[in-house]
């Protein structure tokens, strides 16, 4: 004889994974809980790796007396530190890292390959070409070294937009031109430097290295006009470029304009990485890094365009505390920083990936 037993109530199982909004109007929302969860964290440690930073230095501040500062609050010899000498350092700092990180998404995103950043394809070191012309053929002034920077990196990205041509853009072809390219810019630049008199050569090399040293509001508010334009159109096409992770001949099917998708977003990248080059210089791996990272911690497909801007601003105002702090009283440029840490982190890929057998 049998008895049939009753039925059991499974415990439901939390969801952190994307959900479905739905408005009263019947507009509907996905939203992504988990990956929500992580913008919030990040934005939270920027803004507490930034109020430390801000009060480290020679005149050290709590962490009281700089938010109190920056409210309005402080006296006047906080103020003139603060404002004046510490802020403009950090905003430039989180703006450059922000820009580095959504940059790298989209290199990465568009070229369908995790080595597809700024670093790789050579932008940085075409950046850092235009800098050395200015710096040592005509020893200009930090504007005009930021505005040759800026035209390397635009005159790099389209010649390697052009020679990566071929009825399309596509990923690996992009990458090889990228490599290529960036040899050449390397080349270059030594060439450069080689024929730069001793106070140029100096000049340029820590200007290579990629610092945040005697950053003031100069270079802060043409960076934030920049990203505060190019963000909001990034986000805008970022539905197609979503889609354009499935192939091309799928984007086409669903009504994506690909190549229009694809160069709005690349000529976005480009301009985000030579402003951020022009404004702290070359700084390593921040591009390649960021969205690695923002997609382990959001666990979600697609380009993660939102995490890795708040990831690459978190990651560069912590890499200079700890150029400043971590060193005894020598202070390292944030470069150093980010390109040791970038370079332990790019191993340590490589081995997880072949212990998975997928190089």
């Amino acid at each position: 004889m049998t008895t049939k037993s009753a039925p059991t109530r499974e415990t439901p199982v939390p969801r952190t994974g994307p959900r479905a909004l739905r408005t009263p109007g019947g507009l509907s929302l996905r939203l992504d809980v988990r990956a929500l969860t992580v913008v919030v964290l990040l934005i939270v440690a920027a803004f507490a790796a930034s109020v430390v930073l801000i009060g480290t230095g020679d005149f050290p501040i709590s962490t009281g007396d700089v938010v109190k500062t920056l409210i309005g609050e402080g006296n006047p010899g906080q103020e003139l530190i603060v404002n004046e000498l510490r802020l403009p350092r950090v905003l430039v700092g989180l703006l450059v890292g922000a820009s580095l990180g959504l940059g790298g998404a989209l290199f990465q995103a568009v070229s369908r390959n995790p080595l597809g950043s700024p670093d790789v394809l050579g932008l940085g070191q075409g950046a850092t070409a235009g800098a050395l012309v200015m710096i040592v053929l005509f020893s200009g002034s930090t504007t005009q070294v930021t505005l040759g920077a800026l035209v390397g990196g635009l005159v790099t990205g389209t010649a390697i937009y052009l020679l990566a041509w071929k009825r399309g853009v596509h990923g690996y072809r992009l990458v090889l031109v990228g490599i290529g390219v960036s040899a050449m810019a390397t080349a270059v630049n030594g060439y450069l430097i080689t024929k730069a008199d001793f106070v140029d050569a100096a000049r340029a090399v820590v200007w290579m290295t990629g610092t945040l040293d005697g950053r003031d509001w100069k270079q802060v508010w043409p960076l934030l006009v920049l990203v505060c334009v190019l963000v909001p159109l990034v986000l805008a096409n970022a539905r197609g470029l979503r889609m354009m992770e499935m192939g091309d001949d799928v984007s086409h099917a669903l009504g994506v304009r690909v190549e229009r998708v694809r160069l709005v977003l690349m000529v976005s990248a480009v301009l985000l990485t030579a402003a951020a080059t022009a404004a702290a210089g070359p700084v390593s791996f921040v591009a390649l890094t960021a969205p690695q990272l923002a997609r382990r911690l959001t666990r979600s497909p697609g380009p993660n365009l939102v995490p890795s801007l708040c990831m690459g601003a978190a990651l560069l105002v912590t890499a200079d505390w700890a150029s400043q702090r971590l060193f005894g009283d020598g202070q390292l440029p944030v470069g150093v920083v980010t390109g040791v840490l970038g370079g332990v982190y790019l191993l340590w890929l490589l081995v997880t990936e072949r212990k998975a057998g997928r190089i």
